[in-house]
């Protein structure tokens, strides 16, 4: 991508700001239709579903299985409910549908699946395969001359698969540049924070011996990560693979969830629905009014 101006840089932030409230807001929504869930996970991982679904992929939300789309794959699929408030907020997925989360006959399950939701290209779930099914359609665009773009959203905890390294050789190997993977680095998985499972770092120099293009940014920074978006032209055939490396915050945006003892799977009481939505309505606003000084 080619960076816009200094104006059209701030536009595109304000864009994927706002885009990322909502996101949040239809998190917490989708959550308390079923009382609890991955709730966690979106909030961290909005403001980066924010800028892929506004400002990065190529597409038409009204033919989500045009042929000449960028791929988005989740390997991660527990964090389905922000895809879909993404998918929602790039109209593939109508925002009424959002309620339906979790339910019987829904299209929008708990844990993304393919078969059932526009938008989704994989079912993920089972950790360590999505960079391996991206390594493949990368390569397989390629030999069909076609200038897709291919990005993968994965877990630090998925960097404890060794399926996750034999994929990341083979995109290096292969000199995919038209592939990137997105780390979201939030420092929590299903057995406890990442650093007392499996010591991963350090993972910047890690992805770099592997051959890839690396970038370590705070995934919750809009601005940032614009920027680390635009400097990845991904559309290149034949060139280096790009991984964004993501230090995110789980529960972002709501005090009462970033500050109490991370879970991976959150419950949250009937009572405290409304003091998340209303905390995270606040602090949206204080940083706009400040931004605005």
């Amino acid at each position: 991508m080619t960076a816009g101006t200094a104006v059209d840089r701030d536009t595109r932030v304000a864009r994927v700001r706002e885009a990322a409230q909502r996101i949040r807001l239809n998190a917490l929504l989708m959550g308390e239709v079923q009382g609890q869930g991955y709730v966690g996970q979106a909030l961290g991982a909005a403001d980066i579903l924010a800028a892929v679904y506004t400002d990065v992929l190529r597409q038409r939300p009204a033919d989500p299985g045009w042929e000449s789309r960028d791929r988005f794959l989740l390997s991660t699929g527990h964090y389905a409910i922000g895809l879909y408030a993404a998918l929602a907020e790039a109209g593939i997925v109508p925002e009424t549908e959002l309620e339906s989360y979790g339910s019987d006959d829904s299209r929008l399950p708990m844990s993304g699946m393919a078969s059932y939701t526009p938008g989704m290209e994989i079912s993920g779930g089972s950790l360590g395969h999505g960079l391996a099914v991206a390594v493949g359609m990368a390569l397989g665009f390629r030999l069909q001359g076609r200038d897709c773009r291919v990005l993968n959203f994965l877990s630090d905890g998925e960097l404890d698969e060794g399926s996750t390294w034999e994929a990341a050789m083979g995109a290096a190997s292969h000199r995919l540049g038209n592939l990137t993977a997105i780390v979201d680095m939030n420092a929590l998985q299903a057995d406890g924070p990442t650093a007392t499972v499996l010591r991963i770092e350090p993972v910047e120099e890690k992805w770099r011996a592997f051959g890839w293009h690396t970038q370590r940014i705070d995934g919750n920074d809009p601005d940032a990560l614009l920027a680390a978006f635009d400097a990845i032209d991904g559309r290149e055939p034949v060139g280096t693979p790009q991984v964004l490396i993501c230090d995110t915050r789980v529960g972002r945006g709501v005090p009462l969830l970033e500050e109490r003892e991370k879970s991976h799977f959150m419950r949250i009481e009937e009572q405290e629905w409304a003091i998340c939505r209303e905390q995270l309505i606040a602090g949206f606003a204080a940083r706009n009014e400040g931004s605005a000084r």
